[in-house]
């Protein structure tokens, strides 16, 4: 890759982190759990809407780009995301919302007590839906379809108790939770994420 298509990936990735934790935000700013979840669904609007670099957006083409080429973009983009992430889940601290960060270390303590199995299953269910959504957006002509597949795909995966392995990166910065146990519990949720994502693309016909 040159140099100047990986920045301007990777500024994309920070971008589509940011969104993304802006989402994390309001959802732990709603009392009620299905209206955050639906507002969740701005970030990932935000991300197919303008473009920007998501790993649970992109990984689902793997099978299409399986190269190293395309392996190392993935990991840029998860780099960028954590980078994005991190600056709304850092920068949370230095607001009046510490009720917030309170509200994240609450939700982190429950992941990092999980089982890495479940974390995994949890990340694949995860991964199907983020490439139904995003690849609906991309595949449907009709601009209702194309909203309702994002508006739709997201709050499932959250009111189902997916896991989604960058907005988790959100709030364990929100949290403070950040550890070993942290960096594993990230690490096989993104792999289940992965995993998800070329699931329906590996099974659709033709392929």
């Amino acid at each position: 890759m040159q140099s100047e298509k990986l920045l301007d990936l990777f500024r994309r990735a920070v971008s589509a982190g940011i969104c993304i934790a802006i989402g994390g935000v309001v959802f732990l700013g709603c009392d009620n759990k299905y209206v955050g979840a639906v507002l969740f669904s701005v970030g990932l609007f935000a991300v197919v809407t303008r473009g920007m670099a998501l790993y649970t957006g992109m990984v689902g083409y793997l099978p299409d780009n399986c190269n190293l080429d395309y392996i190392g973009r993935l990991l840029v983009v998860i780099a960028g995301n954590l980078v994005g992430t991190g600056i709304i889940g850092l920068g949370l601290h230095l607001t009046r919302q510490t009720a917030l960060c309170e509200k994240a270390a609450e939700m982190c303590a429950v992941k990092t007590g999980d089982s890495l199995l479940s974390l995994l299953v949890l990340g694949i269910g995860c991964g199907i839906l983020m490439y139904i959504a995003v690849d609906g957006y991309r595949r449907f002509t009709d601009p209702l379809t194309k909203i309702l597949g994002v508006f739709l795909c997201v709050p499932v995966f959250i009111l189902s108790g997916m896991e989604h392995s960058i907005a988790d990166m959100f709030y364990f910065f929100a949290g403070s939770a950040w550890s070993l146990r942290t960096v594993i519990c990230v690490a096989v949720i993104i792999l289940g994420n992965g995993i998800g994502g070329v699931l329906i693309p590996l099974l659709r016909p033709g392929k």
